[in-house]
């Protein structure tokens, strides 16, 4: 038999309301959000009745997605079901390294916050901004990033998809470069030019941070955004450098399938991650966990 994959999403998909259904409907996930609101009041409230702007900033985005996913998997283990492996994309990474057993629910939860301002301050100090390019390979994307001195492919997601972080002042040429080459570029609902050089003052910071934090032996695998590969020992870098280097999701999936997965439930409000596995493989299960819930 198979192994299942828990994969957490990142920054993109919140949306007001979101987590709101469970929490009515688990007590599984009401313990979770009332962990979250004793540490960082007003998280839930924010979850639930926040509005689109609001969710956008980066130190509000990133413990409510955590808060949300966390309260999610919860009801999905209370019900049995458990992972073998897990992943999550660029701060999803930090939900999945607490329900592997590295962090305990409020460590966990007390580093995605600091994480998100540390980001946000950094995206404050530049006019930047982040787009989905597809339709490219990646040394065709890379040729157009190398005609700008601040535009960086991030995110390796799935083929013909790969996203940019860089200057907004360079982006509107950008854009006309990737057309002109072929493919599109579709701007995101994200703040900041995370996981590029920009936030390499915000990786050194979170890096003091873990190195503060209490790290347990995880009893799940656990993937890096960094390397593609299960964790080494090094969480602390692991962590902390993927902040400010591309995340290779697609490899992840790659070697996850290698090592026995063929079921991947995505632990989020949308289905950003399930649709990129679905291109990479066509021989494995992905599901979003409100498909997952709704099926039974």
């Amino acid at each position: 038999m198979g192994k299942i994959a828990f994969v957490f999403s990142g920054q993109g998909d919140q949306f007001p309301g979101m987590g709101k259904d469970m929490y009515e409907k688990y007590p599984a996930a009401q313990k979770i959000f009332e962990q979250c609101d004793k540490i960082r009041p007003g998280t839930s409230a924010q979850c639930f009745h926040g509005t689109e702007e609001e969710l956008k900033e980066t130190r509000n985005t990133q413990p409510c997605l955590f808060a949300m996913e966390l309260a999610a998997a919860s009801v999905l283990i209370e019900k049995g079901i458990a992972p073998d492996a897990v992943a999550g994309f660029s701060l999803g990474e930090v939900v999945a390294a607490t329900v592997c057993g590295a962090f305990d629910n409020e460590t966990g939860f007390r580093l995605v916050c600091k994480r998100g301002e540390l980001m946000q301050r950094e995206a404050e100090k530049f006019d930047t901004s982040m787009a989905a390019v597809v339709k490219l390979a990646p040394e065709q994307l890379q040729k157009v990033c190398d005609q700008y001195s601040d535009v960086y492919p991030v995110n390796f997601n799935c083929p013909g998809q790969i996203t940019v972080s860089g200057l907004s002042s360079q982006m509107a040429d950008f854009f006309a470069d990737v057309k002109a080459a072929g493919g599109r570029a579709i701007p995101l609902k994200v703040k900041g030019a995370f996981h590029s050089p920009f936030m390499k003052a915000a990786a050194a910071a979170f890096a003091e941070e873990l190195e503060k934090a209490e790290v347990k032996d995880r009893y799940i695998m656990l993937y890096s955004n960094l390397t593609a590969e299960v964790y080494t020992d090094d969480v602390t870098g692991l962590l902390s450098k993927q902040i400010r280097s591309p995340v290779q999701w697609e490899k992840i999936i790659h070697n996850m399938i290698a090592d026995g997965v063929d079921t991947f439930i995505e632990i989020g409000p949308g289905k950003t991650l399930t649709n990129m596995i679905r291109k990479i493989s066509t021989d494995v299960k992905a599901i979003s966990i409100t498909e997952y819930l709704a099926e039974g």
